[in-house]
C-alpha cells in the first residue's frame, strides 16, 4: 500500500528516516515516497492495460513540479482545473496532448492559453463555457476538442463536499442541455464535440457508484443517437484512512472495463488520490502538553493551515509515532490540535495513544493528497517544506516559506 514502515523502532519513508529529514528540514513537513507514487500509478495502468486509456493525474490533490515530473515521466497526462495548473503541467514536460481541462470557472485568459498549448480536451460544464471557447477558438483561427460534462445525477456515498454527480451539485451540466448541445452543433463551429465526460466524488470506495454511472451515461448516448470518440470517467478512486476497505484497482477495473470494451469508446480517467494519497505523509512536532478537567491535548506545530482535511471534512487520518514508544508506555487519549487561533484547528480528536512527551514527533498519514495543495498562510504562518524521497536519499522539493514570502508582492500604501 505504501513505503511508510518501521524498521526497527524508527519509521521510514522507503530507506530514509523520517527523524533524520525532520531534523534537517525542521516541521511541519510533507514527506512523498517517489515508489509509492509510481507503485499505484502502475496499479491503474495495469488493470486497464487492455483498453489503453489516457490516465490523466488529477493536479490539484498534489501540484507539487517534483510529483507531477515523476508521473509524466511514467507516462502519465494531467488533469488541470486552472491557468496555473496548466502551466505546472507545461513545466513538468507533460505533452500537450495528454492534457485534459476541467473546472466549472474557466476564464477567457486561461482558454486562450490552452488553446495556443494545444491541449487534448477541454471538459465542458455549460452552455455559456462551450460559447465562450468556440469563440476564442475563433479568434484563434482553431478548432478544439471538448467533452461535455454530464451530471449523471449519481450518489457517490461519500463526503456531501465531495460528491459531485448529484444533481443539485454546481458540476456539470443534465442530460436534457446535453442533448440540446449535441442538436445545436452547428452552432459552435469551432469545436469539435469529441468526447463525454463524467466524474461523480472523490474518495469512493465501492465501484457500485462508478458502474451506475458509466451505464447510465452509456444508455443515454444510444437512445438519444450521440456519437462520441472518448469516455473520461474522472477520478474518485478512495484510499485506505484508517478503517476503510477500498477497491483495489483490479477490482475497479473488472466492473466497468466490460462496459467500456462493449461501448467502443476511448477511456480517460483523472485519478489523483488513489495515486498520490498514501504516497506522503505530513511530519509535525508536539510543542506543548495540555491537561483541562474533560480533555488531555497535544498542542502540535502542524495545523489547519497546513492540513485542513480534518477541521473541512472532519476528515480520519491515522497518526502514528515517528518513534516507537518503549513496551509497557503508558497510554492515554488525546486531541491533537495545532496552533491556529480556531477551534476547529485539530488534526485529530480523542486519539489513544502513549503519552506523549514535548519533542515527539507524529506522522499524520495519507497526508499525500489534497495536504500541501491546500494550505494555507492563515494566521501568517510560512507554509511547510516538501521532500520527496527516493530510495536512500531524499531532497526538498518545495523550501519551507519564511517571513518575507508572507508580505512578497504587498506595499504599505
Amino acid at each position: 500500500m505504501h513505503r511508510f514502515k518501521y524498521k526497527g523502532n524508527s519509521l521510514y519513508c522507503e530507506n530514509v528516516k523520517v527523524e533524520e529529514i525532520a531534523k534537517e528540514v525542521g516541521t511541519p513537513v510533507y514527506i512523498y515516497s517517489k515508489n509509492t507514487l509510481l507503485d499505484h500509478y502502475r496499479k491503474i495502468e495495469d488493470a486497464l492495460r487492455e483498453v489503453s486509456p489516457l490516465i490523466c493525474f488529477s493536479v490539484k490533490s498534489n501540484s507539487n513540479l517534483a510529483v507531477l515530473k515523476t508521473l509524466v515521466s511514467a507516462g502519465a497526462g494531467l488533469d488541470v482545473v486552472s491557468g496555473g495548473e496548466l502551466y505546472r503541467g507545461k513545466l513538468s514536460g507533460v505533452r500537450p496532448e495528454k492534457i485534459v481541462y476541467a473546472g466549472v470557472g474557466k476564464k477567457r485568459d486561461e482558454i486562450l492559453d490552452a488553446i495556443r498549448y494545444g491541449i487534448l480536451f477541454f471538459n465542458v460544464e455549460s452552455e455559456e463555457e462551450l460559447a465562450l471557447i468556440n469563440r476564442c477558438a475563433l479568434e484563434l483561427r482553431k478548432k478544439v476538442n471538448v467533452a461535455i460534462r454530464v451530471n449523471p445525477d449519481v450518489g457517490a456515498h461519500t463526503h456531501k463536499y465531495i460528491t459531485t454527480g448529484k444533481g443539485h451539485t454546481k458540476f456539470g451540466v443534465d442530460f436534457n442541455t446535453v442533448k440540446r448541445i449535441f442538436r445545436s452543433k452547428w452552432r459552435y463551429r469551432n469545436v469539435n464535440l469529441r468526447g463525454i465526460h463524467i466524474h461523480i466524488g472523490s474518495q469512493i470506495v465501492n465501484p457500485n457508484p462508478f458502474q451506475n454511472a458509466i451505464k447510465k451515461v452509456l444508455k443515454f448516448l444510444k437512445e438519444n443517437k450521440i456519437f462520441v470518440e472518448y469516455l473520461n470517467i474522472g477520478g474518485g478512486l478512495g484510499i485506505v484512512y484508517s478503517f476503510e476497505k477500498p477497491q483495489t484497482a483490479k477490482h475497479f477495473a473488472k466492473r466497468i472495463l466490460p462496459l467500456i470494451k462493449k461501448s467502443g469508446l476511448k477511456l480517460i480517467l483523472e485519478p489523483g488520490r488513489f495515486i498520490c494519497g498514501n504516497s506522503g505523509i505530513m511530519v509535525t512536532k508536539v510543542l506543548f502538553r495540555k491537561k483541562t478537567g474533560q480533555k488531555r491535548f497535544a498542542i502540535v506545530d502542524g495545523g489547519m493551515n497546513d492540513l485542513i482535511r480534518p477541521s473541512l471534512y472532519e476528515a480520519h487520518h491515522t497518526i502514528v509515532p515517528v518513534t516507537l514508544p518503549k513496551k509497557g508506555a503508558k497510554k492515554g487519549k488525546f486531541d491533537i490540535v495545532g496552533p491556529i487561533c480556531e477551534t476547529g484547528d485539530f488534526l485529530a480528536k480523542d486519539r489513544r495513544m502513549k503519552l506523549l512527551d514535548r519533542g515527539d514527533l507524529l506522522a499524520v498519514m495519507a497526508a499525500g493528497a489534497y495536504g500541501y495543495t491546500m494550505s494555507s498562510n492563515y494566521n501568517s504562518r510560512p507554509r511547510a517544506a516538501e521532500v520527496m524521497v527516493s530510495g536512500s536519499k531524499f531532497s526538498v522539493v518545495k523550501k519551507r516559506e519564511n517571513y518575507r514570502d508572507l508580505v512578497r508582492g504587498e506595499s504599505s500604501g
